[in-house]
């Protein structure tokens, strides 16, 4: 019985009993309605309601009683219907089984097929893996073969050299033994040897005390005073050769000193590069137009005038067509200036109380670009602690010019020159690029106060708090005090190097002209010279004496003559070398 015959006879019994439960509860309540008492002849009304209520309930139960037989009849015939349908499941699946068997048979059928070509292609495979294993043999059997036949033959080339081995130690085995004999020969001749040389010693021995008796007798002399004077002459020969190697020592710590020297200076030189710009006290200011000039003049020139008097500076308008001249020997004073009149130019109201006005605005800005400037540097320079005032001073710095040379700039380069040297020479660079930094910070002042702009600037510095290192190295760097430490010589020569470069200074053409001519006259004024030569932009003089007329010692004298009166009459930038030549040179710096 399938599953679903099962659940359809399942339901027909609930229905059933369903039915036969509806069944009893009716004849129940059949039962007591007619055992009910009859109604009396009035017929009460909760009587009447009371009847028509049992007869609701049996109509109730007889439509329930119908419906549960209509739905027996359903459940019957859907069972029947459901008998039908597994009747035809069961003829479908036999229908399958026998399918089944007929396509299990086919398989079967031809796995036998597949199974006999399957041992057909081994066998045959296997006859062939059995062709290749058996020619693969033979081959390897051939190789063997040949392998034998080479280890034989290599065993007997073994065999024969073992056996020339043996010779050959044979051979040895005599040689070490006939060397061996020879050995015990030679031991015997040495010992016999040092016996013979044991009893000459002795006989030396006493003939060197026979003849150091004899020495002591006829020099009158013990051997302890003869080997003190022979210390003494051999202390004297040492000594004066001890002086010569010193002499040789110290030329040539010189030459590599000077080699030396030159070499940092030089590298220095190269690493440090800074701009320039020319010497002028002349300031140039372009105008719109020339009706410009009108204004700035002013009626019966009171404008010109107000100008000058507030600002210091002289103001030149000439037939220069737009354009007017500033002029000043101070540089701070002139740039002002320049600044005021350019802002009222810009403006267009010109007049002396706005002239006022104006020049307080350009002094203010030209004090902040100034501050601006000497912090820029000390930046630059890596000097970090330094007094205020002494920062104020070192931006005035920056419109003063030596030679072409802006002072700033060149207290900048100079410094870092001087921190290359002292870096070189593994010496305190922080130090000694201050007191290069700080050596020209009296030109600031030179305008202003009398003296020369090393001993002001040393005060200057001694009076702000700067170490005595650095004061010295001020105030040393022209020569006004001798120099007596490293810091001062390496700041003179940074200072030589970044003011005496080519390149460094500039002059006009006309005075560098001059300046040459004059130092060949000079030179070629003197008795016994033949040839001068101005060379290296006038840095270097080449005087070429006649050798008859003047001697070493006058070739000396008139080096010295040249440089000394070069230095009373000429004005230059760094140094002049003043060589003599004759067949020696000597040489002496113009400083």
């Amino acid at each position: 019985m399938s599953a679903l015959d099962v659940v359809l006879l399942s339901a027909v019994i609930l229905l059933a009993l369903a039915v036969l439960a509806g069944l009893v509860l009716g004849a129940r309540a059949l039962r007591r309605f007619n055992a009910q008492p009859a109604a009396p002849a009035g017929e009460d009304p909760t009587y009447t309601a009371e009847r028509e209520r049992h007869e609701q309930s049996l109509a109730t139960l007889r439509s329930k009683a119908e419906e549960v037989t209509s739905t027996v009849d359903t459940a019957k015939s859907a069972a029947a219907a459901a008998r039908t349908e597994a009747a035809a499941a069961k003829a479908e699946a036999s229908a399958a089984r026998a399918e089944a068997r007929r396509m299990l048979d086919t398989a079967r059928a031809e796995a036998d097929t597949v199974l006999d070509r399957a041992h057909k292609q081994a066998e045959q495979d296997a006859e062939q893996l059995r062709a290749a294993a058996r020619r693969s043999g033979e081959r390897e059997a051939a190789m063997l073969a040949a392998t034998t036949k080479e280890h034989a033959a290599d065993v007997e080339r073994r065999a024969a050299r073992m056996d020339e081995r043996e010779r050959l130690h044979s051979e040895e085995v005599e040689r070490l033994t006939e060397r061996e004999r020879r050995l015990a020969k030679a031991i015997a001749e040495v010992n016999e040897r040092e016996q013979a040389l044991a009893a000459r010693e002795v006989l030396i021995a006493e003939a060197e005390e026979h003849r150091r008796k004899e020495l002591e007798r006829v020099a009158g002399l013990t051997a302890e005073v003869a080997r003190t004077e022979l210390v003494e002459a051999i202390e004297v020969q040492a000594k004066r050769e001890a002086a010569i190697l010193v002499r040789d020592i110290e030329a040539d710590a010189r030459a590599t000193g000077e080699q030396r020297a030159r070499h940092i200076v030089v590298e220095a030189i190269q690493r440090v590069a800074s701009e320039q710009t020319a010497e002028s006290v002349v300031s140039v200011l372009h105008l719109p137009g020339d009706e410009m000039k009108g204004r700035i003049i002013g009626r019966e020139g009171r404008n010109i005038r107000a100008f000058e008097s507030v600002t210091g500076v002289n103001l030149i308008i000439d037939d220069t067509p737009e354009a007017v001249l500033l002029s000043c020997f101070d540089p701070v004073r002139r740039e002002i200036g320049r600044l005021t009149l350019e802002k009222l130019v810009l403006d267009g109201r010109i007049h002396p109380h706005r002239i006022e006005e104006v020049f307080e605005t350009a002094k203010q800005e030209v004090e902040r670009l100034c501050q601006r400037a000497a912090e820029d540097a000390l930046v630059e320079v890596g000097i970090t602690e330094i007094h205020p005032e002494l920062v104020t001073l070192l931006g005035r710095l920056r419109y003063r010019t030596s030679y072409g040379q802006n002072v700033l700039k060149h207290l900048v380069e100079t410094a870092h020159i001087a921190g290359i040297m002292a870096a070189e020479l593994r010496l305190d660079a922080p130090l000694i690029k201050r007191g290069a930094f700080l050596h020209d910070i009296g030109k600031a002042l030179t305008h202003e106060v009398e003296g020369s702009h090393a001993l002001i600037g040393a005060d200057l510095a001694r009076k702000y708090g700067e170490s005595d290192e650095v004061v010295h190295a001020i105030e040393a760097h022209h020569n006004e005090v001798q120099p007596q430490t490293i810091e001062a010589v390496l700041t003179q020569a940074s200072d030589a190097c970044s003011g005496g470069r080519p390149g460094a200074r500039r002059e006009s053409l006309e005075a560098y002209v001059k300046r040459l001519e004059r130092i060949e006259e000079i030179a070629g004024g003197k008795t016994g010279v033949e040839k001068v030569f101005a060379m290296q932009a006038g840095r270097e003089i080449r005087v070429m004496v006649k050798p008859d007329d003047v001697d070493d010692i006058g070739a000396a004298v008139l080096a010295r003559d040249v440089a000394k009166q070069i230095e009373e009459e000429l004005t230059y930038p760094g140094q002049i070398r003043v060589t003599v030549v004759r067949e020696s040179r000597v040489t002496e710096i113009a400083r």
